[in-house]
């Protein structure tokens, strides 16, 4: 008898276990859903805001900032970071660099740069970032320890402030996603050969999801910039084969920590060619980003990404564009704006004269820098003969370093009204 109740009262106690559980499951549910119900979400081939409002993306790239670009230095064949620092550390020596790139990460983008680009009317920006500022590897200014969180901790609050979302973009994934300048690489995409590059990649997103997982000012994660140039589409085909695989390993680790946030999928071939697609839907939070320069404004000309959009019913929208004139983005973005597909320009500021919304000054004799970067420095003989005055760049560095700060640049007053933005 006495087993009986033993019995009896440890099946109550296993009921009782199971009725909390279960009220636990359902508590958690209806709590996830709450949250998610804070966060832009897709429907269809829009965004949607919490409230159930279309969101249309509409901004600019902080394109420099923390993946420096020789063009926008005025540089021709030192053209990515690496390229870059190496022709900084032979003219004024690897201490000095480092400093140099630390005050530029702490001038280029600031507050005020986030408060203009919101007053302008811009709803949202894409923040190219390298990799290496989430690992211990040696990138501008710090040889460890690098800093990337507590500068998108920062600027995260600096959008907080101002109400404008924010898309992660890695510009530049381990061994490189391109195999060109744009994503610092040894020009090919080693990345889709590496188990070791993957499963950093793959890490490094886990870790911003992780961290970013309950901030709704965050849109999405662009996870690759520009995949797989073209130069590699015909002799290495196993490339486009690997493209979509990886993306679905690395949305995997994603959804590990957050199910709140859009991904995005960019195809091969400089963000263009999407038939490298099959399984079109394989998160419910996905969307696709396309990129075009220098082309004509008519609707045959963005009528592929048309196309593919309405084929898979997501929204696709335009992550890079621009690097042209006041009268071609006019047309442009009118075009895209028929077609539903938002936009963010490249870039925000640079050192030029048009194609931006910000004009970086150029330093008194920073023509002899770039005189530098041409010469031939294939030798220490050469690099020493080619050497300028180490004062000199020094304060043409320097003077950079103030030029880049918002109050000493200058609006582009035509660009940003192209942009159908107020200056």
């Amino acid at each position: 008898m006495q087993a009986i109740v033993r019995l009896f009262e440890k099946s109550i106690c296993f009921v009782i276990l199971l009725i909390l559980f279960s009220s636990f499951q359902v508590e958690k549910s209806n709590s996830e859903k709450v949250a998610g119900n804070r966060f832009l979400r897709i429907q269809g081939p829009d965004i949607v805001t919490p409230d159930g409002e279309k969101f249309f993306i509409q901004g600019i790239n902080l394109g420099n900032w923390l993946n420096p670009e020789g063009y926008m230095f005025y540089f021709s064949n030192v053209n990515s970071y690496r390229t870059i620092n190496d022709a900084f550390c032979e003219m004024v020596g690897p201490d000095f660099t480092n400093w140099f790139w630390t005050e530029f990460k702490k001038n280029y983008i600031t507050g005020e740069d986030i408060a203009y680009i919101r007053q302008t009317g811009m709803n949202s920006i894409r923040i190219p970032f390298h990799y290496k500022l989430f690992t211990d590897e040696d990138y501008m200014g710090l040889t460890s320890g690098q800093n990337g969180f507590e500068i998108m901790d920062t600027l995260l609050n600096w959008c907080r402030r101002e109400h404008l979302y924010v898309i992660f973009d890695m510009h530049d994934a381990p061994g490189g996603q391109t195999g060109d300048n744009i994503d610092d690489s040894y020009g090919y995409p080693w990345l889709f050969e590496s188990e070791e590059s993957q499963e950093l990649c793959c890490d490094i997103w886990k870790r911003i999801a992780e961290r970013y997982a309950n901030d709704t000012i965050v849109l999405g994660y662009d996870l690759l910039n520009e995949p797989i140039a073209h130069y590699f589409k015909d002799d290495y085909p196993h490339l486009n084969k690997a493209l979509e695989p990886f993306y679905k390993r690395c949305v995997a680790s994603i959804r590990e920590v957050d199910r709140n946030h859009i991904v995005l999928l960019g195809g091969a071939q400089w963000n263009s060619n999407f038939s490298v697609f099959t399984d079109w839907k394989f998160d419910d939070k996905m969307m696709y980003t396309c990129h075009r320069y220098w082309c004509d404004t008519l609707q045959n000309n963005i009528q592929d990404f048309v196309d593919f959009r309405d084929k898979v019913n997501l929204p696709l929208y335009m992550g890079e564009t621009g690097e042209n004139t006041d009268e071609w983005v006019a047309s442009w973005t009118r075009l895209m704006n028929r077609n539903n597909i938002g936009w963010h320009y490249w870039p925000y500021k640079k050192m030029a004269e048009r194609a931006c919304m910000m004009i970086v000054p150029k330093p008194e004799n920073w023509d002899l820098v770039i005189e530098f970067t041409k010469k031939d420095r294939s030798s220490f003989a050469k690099i020493r003969e080619a050497r300028p005055d180490q004062k000199v760049v020094k304060k043409a560095m320097t003077d950079l370093l103030e030029n880049i700060k918002f109050a000493n640049c200058r609006k582009n007053t035509g660009y940003i009204e192209a942009l159908g933005m107020k200056p």
